[in-house]
């Protein structure tokens, strides 16, 4: 059985890439899924100083935990103005500050991305996929899902056959290795 955690790169209560990230999860075969869901963490903006008079808050050494405790990483990214949501990228900041690790400490990682658009977030899919290897994830594959509302229903999921088609092809090789 595979653990594994599902991150939705949006502290939005309604967010697209939370619901791609944990259909997708789901789709694993003997897989235990735990999802994070960041519109209930509250996360102080990082700074050396605030880290130097309060240390490292709590959630993110769970996080960093929860991390740990996955065999595979599926994290789906909003795109804000071309990049990683701020909420998103401050949990990434904190989490690169525990000492004597990575950020994603070197678990294998399926990067998906999804946005309103035709291009399903592949600005942010690729600089993700560019820096996360240097934070220790461990990319397997990626996937960008186009144009959300038209190609995903909340109790179906992904709705158009072809795209489903290749996000099951990804997750089997996947599921390999």
């Amino acid at each position: 059985m595979k653990n594994i955690l599902s991150i939705g790169g949006s502290n939005s209560t309604v967010s697209i890439n939370k619901k791609l990230a944990d259909f997708t999860s789901s789709l694993f075969n003997d897989s235990l899924v735990k999802s994070l869901d960041l519109s209930l963490v509250e996360l102080p903006v990082y700074s050396v100083q605030l880290e130097g008079s309060s240390g490292i808050p709590e959630f993110v050494i769970e996080f960093a935990n929860q991390i740990d405790g996955a065999d595979l990483l599926v994290v789906s990214l909003a795109e804000h103005n071309g990049f990683l949501t701020s909420g998103f990228k401050n949990l990434l900041d904190w989490t690169s500050r525990i000492p004597g690790r990575k950020t994603f400490g070197e678990k294998s990682m399926f990067l998906l991305a999804t946005s309103p658009g035709e291009r399903g977030g592949a600005t942010v899919l690729g600089i993700a996929q560019n820096i996360f290897q240097y934070q220790g994830a461990k990319i397997k594959n990626t996937f960008s899902l186009p144009s959300f509302y038209q190609n995903f229903e909340d109790e179906k999921g992904i709705t158009n056959e072809e795209i489903l088609k290749d996000l099951k092809k990804i997750i089997e090789e996947i599921s390999l290795n």
